[in-house]
């Protein structure tokens, strides 16, 4: 259930484990409406300041193997699709930093990440890069040679496609409304048409999962990006995070892609609303003419929003649920690079 990047993933790993088995891909919309379509194209695995946070939040081993999690799915993806394909680039990422004490930390971080990047420094501090990029009101600047960005509708499209190769099948403008679990396998209750029977079933609603399965520790968590106009002699190439991520931006070409802003505003940004609204956009907007464009307004020229699931922690949640049905959820805002790594762990599981 799902045609986002967790659901495809999930479907192609499980034709690799079960060739001869019926495989359909059964999604609401007659496109996928979360986050997977509507994301910034970020191919990261995680900031200096959101990996400290997330060591702080659920210990250093729980966190690393989050962010192994990332790294190997953002491997998957680079060894299945050529880069051309998906627009992927390895433009390295950067972390613009305020507290010098996150930069004092980057020889811890550059030994914890060691066994998972395989390199004596993943982050290394690029200050005189701030005037170069012309960035203002900022202190520091962290670079990561590992990261990039990526176009998510071709890779959406390109699952899409080698899922289709793979004989899986996919009913699309098609809502469940219920679910039930008989001895002689899975009944699901469509909201126009007739239902389905299914030997085993997945969930990978992330966000939406809530009337399905509403025992999750999971929250909808709205996301929301501008894209400015041209930017005349764009000087920075790359992808950025500030203040652990809740800001992030991109140039997308000489135009610059901008989200964030959540953490100004948490309790209206739980919902599965898809619409911008005004104090996050202004938010986005004080940010892009102080720090990334100081004293420059552009104007804006696309505004949207994307539907992310969090939860109490960042781990995904990757479990059977009853004899017949598993589930992949709780993504954190992070799915491009984790739907890899969880479809794989739910085809284990299923084997």
């Amino acid at each position: 259930m799902g045609a986002g990047f967790t659901g495809l993933w999930t479907a192609i790993y499980l034709r690799q484990k079960f060739p001869s088995k019926q495989i359909t891909v059964v999604e609401r919309d007659v496109t996928p409406a979360g986050a997977s379509a509507r994301n910034a194209g970020f191919a990261c695995f995680g900031s200096p300041t959101e990996i400290l946070s997330d060591v702080a939040a659920m210990g250093k081993e729980k966190a690393l193997q989050l962010l192994n999690m990332r790294f190997e799915g953002l491997r998957a993806i680079q060894k299945i699709f050529a880069n051309g394909l998906i627009d992927f680039s390895v433009c390295k990422g950067y972390e613009l930093l305020d507290d010098p004490r996150s930069v004092e930390r980057l020889p811890i971080l550059n030994e914890w990440l060691y066994e998972i990047t395989g390199a004596p420094v993943t982050f290394c501090q690029q200050d005189e890069l701030i005037p170069v990029f012309g960035f203002a009101n900022t202190a520091h600047l962290v670079e990561n040679r590992f990261e990039g960005c990526l176009h998510p509708g071709k890779l959406l499209n390109a699952l899409h496609q080698l899922a289709v190769k793979m004989n899986i099948r996919f009913l699309f403008a098609t809502e469940v409304r219920m679910v039930e679990e008989h001895p002689q396998g899975i009944k699901l209750f469509m909201a126009k048409g007739p239902g389905l029977l299914a030997e085993r079933i997945v969930y990978c609603t992330n966000a939406f999962s809530s009337r399905l399965l509403p025992r999750m520790d999971l929250v909808p968590a709205r996301g929301q990006v501008l894209l400015t106009e041209p930017v005349p002699g764009l000087k920075f190439n790359g992808t950025f995070h500030y203040q652990e991520g809740y800001y992030y931006f991109r140039n997308l070409d000489n135009r610059i892609l901008l989200g964030g802003a959540r953490n100004t505003s948490f309790q209206t940004e739980y919902t599965l609303e898809p619409f911008t609204t005004l104090p996050i956009q202004e938010a986005l907007e004080a940010f892009l003419s102080t720090v990334i464009l100081p004293g420059q307004r552009p104007q804006i020229t696309h505004r949207w929003a994307g539907i992310m699931a969090m939860g109490k922690e960042k781990t995904p949640i990757l479990e059977q649920l009853t004899d017949r049905s598993f589930c992949a959820l709780r993504m954190s805002g992070m799915g491009v690079a984790l739907a890899p790594a969880a479809g794989k762990k739910i085809a284990e599981l299923m084997t």
